[in-house]
């Protein structure tokens, strides 16, 4: 777990003195160009900006600690997806817990920290409904609410027991485990009673993270060897669910694990999103019909009615000492883009945040 905690006292902000038609200097990050295949850093473009002061209804948030998540990625493309893409010589935007620094709206006094939507910035003026309170739980970071207890959490909690239907006795492969929702996706099947876990990840050191620390059965280096040769060792009985965060090489090798009536969680397929051309699909996709499978995509935005049911059933499992979780943290604005870049790699353990105030 990070063991550490935010300022939570409220800075003078940047231009706040004078009139009620003053601005507010702030930092930001914005797409300068959309990246064919890995983006670079020619893909961002930092920038000086002047907030207007927040009016009615309104307040103004310094951000702590901002959020750097796989499907940005394709929000760089400019191509219809279910988030809408990111524009050019526009600030990107992103899960953000920050502290309210200024108000006009009730019941969001200065103070009191939110998560919101506008990272990649250092300070936003937002409408109070666009932000959400959160408490802080002795011993958690503040940051948590962009990881564990965040939509990486709702993420882990809704896709396998919503979606892949995850039933006690079962056994549960993950895929990119040592990630920010594949290690959460692996304890809550341990906590509920799987009866293996099972989980990949792209270094000896991530894998002995997986095993020793977060309680899977077994793990294995993609890198290493194929895939499925692996995985059909360390599940030599199979597996009734996959949680997808990879596509690719080991969704070929879940179906090849599957045991009758297997289900899939969708949840991503990092390995092709920096990819120029289409990747062929899985060469073994046939097998869905035979093993009676169910592969079924989400899009966590779908389920935020669950948030209460995971906040309190993970909150629990934090205080008890029962769930960990690792971040790996970032420092500075300015090095947000390398900080996705990494993320995007594999280079973090956990969830990759980046530090604005420090």
């Amino acid at each position: 777990m990070s063991d550490f905690m935010s300022d939570s006292t409220p800075d003078p902000v940047p231009g706040a003195a004078g009139s009620a038609g003053r601005t507010i200097s702030s930092r930001e990050i914005r797409l300068a160009s959309r990246p064919d295949g890995w983006p670079t850093p020619d893909n961002f473009a930092r920038a000086a900006t002047e907030l207007p002061a927040p009016r009615q209804g309104q307040v103004l948030v310094r951000n702590l600690f901002m959020s750097v998540d796989p499907y940005m990625r394709g929000r760089m493309n400019d191509a219809e997806s279910y988030f809408p893409p990111f524009q050019l010589g526009r600030p990107l935007d992103g899960g953000a817990v920050g502290v309210v620094v200024e108000s006009r709206a009730p019941g969001l006094l200065p103070g009191v920290h939110v998560l919101h939507g506008y990272g990649w910035r250092e300070y936003a003026v937002i409408d109070a409904g666009q932000a959400r309170v959160v408490e802080e739980i002795p011993g958690v970071p503040l940051s948590a609410y962009l990881g564990v207890l965040g939509m990486p959490g709702l993420t882990a909690y809704v896709g396998l027991l919503d979606i892949a239907g995850f039933r006690r006795g079962e056994a549960v492969f993950v895929s990119g485990a040592a990630g920010a929702v594949g290690g959460l996706v692996g304890q809550i099947a341990r906590l509920k009673g799987a009866s293996r876990v099972v989980g990949s990840a792209g270094s000896d050191e991530k894998v002995a993270y997986l095993t020793e620390t977060l309680g899977f059965d077994a793990a294995f280096n993609y890198r290493k060897a194929p895939v499925m040769d692996q995985l059909a060792r360390a599940a030599p009985e199979g597996i009734d669910v996959y949680f997808d965060n990879v596509g690719g090489d080991h969704l070929e090798a879940a179906l090849a694990a599957f045991r009758r009536y297997g289900r899939a969680a969708m949840c991503g397929a990092i390995s092709v999103y920096n990819v120029t051309e289409p990747p062929p699909g899985p060469r073994n996709l046939s097998l869905v019909v035979g093993k009676r499978l169910t592969l079924r995509g989400f899009i966590v935005s779908d389920h935020l009615d669950r948030l209460p049911d995971m906040i309190a059933e993970m909150g629990t499992w934090l205080r008890d000492g029962d769930l960990t979780f690792r971040e790996t943290v970032v420092d500075g604005l300015e090095n947000a883009p390398a900080a996705f870049v990494d993320m995007l790699r594999g280079v973090n353990t956990g969830k990759m945040i980046v530090r604005l105030v420090h």
